[in-house]
């Protein structure tokens, strides 16, 4: 696997060894020893997770306060722009993001540590997208931060209006968000 630090040198850009021929390709889309020794990161997943979404939908920016949890992404069907927002008061990159495109045809994942806060929109007509996670779903812990804040300014890599859960649509701004 080839690993390459994003905006953000903590969230990584990880592209799997793919085998391929006539018949279709095969890639281990997880492997602890070797995420291990690529990123030096030693982590350890309790929850898998998978949606599924049609073209526009934008979910995020969602993260827990507390259980914060790091997610390991990947799409198996479609495409999606993936995005994290640094969230640790600390960081040198607090408030920058970073984003990738995600796509069954690429087969790329993006690592996106506990401290960020997580969102993506679909670029193709409808896209699967999942996630292990290294804490579990904790709903009374998580928040969410508006998509389109001025503040972040995130380039979705998306024209038109994405289609939102009430959740997403009422999220707070990155003024008003709590931090870690």
């Amino acid at each position: 696997m080839q690993v390459t630090a994003t905006a953000i040198p903590d969230v990584l850009l990880i592209e799997p060894k793919v085998f391929g021929d006539a018949r279709g390709f095969f890639f281990e889309s997880f492997n602890e020893n070797a995420f291990r020794q690529a990123t030096g990161l030693d982590v350890s997943f309790v929850q898998d997770n998978h949606s599924k979404s049609a073209q526009g939908v934008l979910r995020g920016l969602h993260y827990q306060i507390q259980q914060p949890q790091g997610k390991l992404v990947r799409v198996v069907q479609g495409a999606v722009f993936d995005v994290a927002v640094d969230l640790r008061k600390s960081s040198k990159t607090f408030g920058h993001w970073a984003g990738a495109m995600l796509s069954a045809e690429n087969k790329h994942q993006l690592w996106i540590p506990a401290g960020f806060a997580h969102g993506f929109v679909v670029v193709s007509e409808t896209a699967e997208f999942l996630y292990k996670t290294t804490d579990y779903y904790a709903p009374q812990h998580e928040r969410c931060i508006r998509w389109d804040d001025p503040d972040l300014a995130i380039d979705w890599a998306f024209s038109g209006e994405p289609l939102l859960s009430a959740k997403d649509a009422g999220g707070a701004s990155f003024k008003e968000a709590a931090y870690f």
